[in-house]
């Protein structure tokens, strides 16, 4: 195998299921892997043992970015035992080896390649520790705590081959209590309120609300269209606008009730709800909040929909890179979903998302890269580096 392989598959072989979410033996296996690079770092611990590590010129203009946290596994099922980290037939198969041990090591490799031209490096390196779980122990923490600066900034998550994320929706995930009033089942609706009927009312409003379309400007309604096309590309279903372009909520966890014959008195609703541009997350919580007042209602974690503009040097660089290597053009796209981005981006970061992977993958069984994307990020990530080395120099 390659170095890349060889690193991505001893990321695997290295558990941080999250939860629990330590992960100080996958971070202390990188720390001593950019030490022997003569790369100094500095692991940033956190209760549960999920560590961070910071390393290389944290003033630079360049983070590359990565999480170490991945989904645990039920072995049910899997070709291979996922963290074993087998290669088959040209792909790895593991939990992380897309989402995103595999941009890691990419990372690694890349690094590795810098060093043995006896070049500087002119980026800094942050692997994080809680992408899975919100962030706020790892990339939120870096942040808060000024161990990371504003700066170009590519996060190694997995993504089409010739594709760079430039943006994301927003993200509003929120837990509501409903109170009903109890009563002998048999008597509703005329007697009593059940809290689940309250809490499916709600819902049939979301559906209402996901039929709405909201004006985007021209630049995120160009970026819809590439995306689409992409996206329906690669996961075989069409009308993906709706899903950029509309309000889409998802009722994670429902628990309510306490017995078939008594009106419901409590029901506990977990929501994921994300945001398009042209829309804002108060705005829908606002929203929430008036077609179920007396339902009380907590924000988990937020974010408003984000991008970094096209004519910013990280995307332009990034896409030259790509087209150097796959000698395909590269299309910028933005995203359904939510990642560290958002953090940064809030921070002042100008962020975009590259890496090898099988996105139809992440979270599921047989989770795989294959080889050639791995070799082939890595190469694209050393050309990152040294345009920004060249940039960066005295002319």
């Amino acid at each position: 195998m390659s170095e890349v392989a060889d690193l991505c598959a001893e990321l695997i072989r290295i558990r941080s299921d999250n939860p629990p979410g330590d992960t100080a033996e996958v971070i202390e296996y990188i720390s001593g892997y950019l030490d022997a690079l003569g790369i100094d770092g500095t692991i940033v611990r956190r209760r549960g043992g999920r560590c961070n590590l910071v390393a290389g010129d944290v003033h630079a203009p360049l983070l590359f970015c990565g999480h170490v946290d991945v989904v645990p596994a039920i072995p049910a099922g899997w070709k291979f035992s996922p963290y074993s980290g087998t290669v088959a037939d040209g792909y790895l198969y593991g939990r992380g080896a897309s989402d995103m041990k595999g941009g890691c090591a990419a990372i690694l490799a890349a690094v590795h390649t810098i060093v043995d031209t006896g070049d500087p490096l002119p980026a800094a390196l942050a692997f994080v520790c809680d992408e899975e779980t919100g962030g706020s122990h790892g990339i939120a923490y870096l942040v808060k705590k000024q161990l990371i600066h504003p700066s170009d900034c590519l996060i190694a998550e997995p993504t089409p081959p010739c594709t760079v994320v430039v943006g994301q929706k927003g993200l509003c995930r929120i837990d509501m209590d409903f109170q009903g009033t109890p009563g002998h089942g048999s008597l509703y609706p005329r007697i009593g309120v059940s809290a689940v009927m309250e809490a499916f009312k709600l819902l049939a409003h979301l559906r209402t609300i996901h039929e709405r379309e909201y004006p985007v400007p021209e630049e995120i309604s160009a970026l819809i269209e590439a995306s689409s096309v992409v996206l329906e590309e690669v996961f075989g279903v069409a009308e993906i606008q709706d899903i950029l372009r509309r309000v889409t909520f998802n009722p994670g966890r429902i628990l309510g009730g306490e017995k078939a014959n008594i009106i419901a008195e409590h029901c506990r609703l977990e929501l994921d709800i994300r945001i398009p541009w042209g829309c804002t997350g108060s705005e829908i919580v606002a929203e929430i909040r008036a077609v179920s007042p007396q339902a009380t209602l907590r924000i988990v974690d937020s974010s408003e929909p984000n991008h970094t503009p096209l004519t910013a040097p990280i995307v332009a660089t990034t896409c030259r890179q790509i087209e150097r290597v796959y000698a395909r053009a590269a299309v910028p796209i933005i995203q359904w979903a939510a990642s560290d981005a958002k953090v940064l981006r809030t921070a002042g970061f100008s962020v975009v998302e590259y890496g090898p992977g099988e996105v139809t993958t992440l979270h599921g069984i047989d989770e795989l890269v294959s080889v050639d994307a791995l070799e082939a990020a890595a190469e694209v990530y050393c050309g990152i580096i040294c345009s920004y080395a060249s940039a960066s120099r005295p002319s």
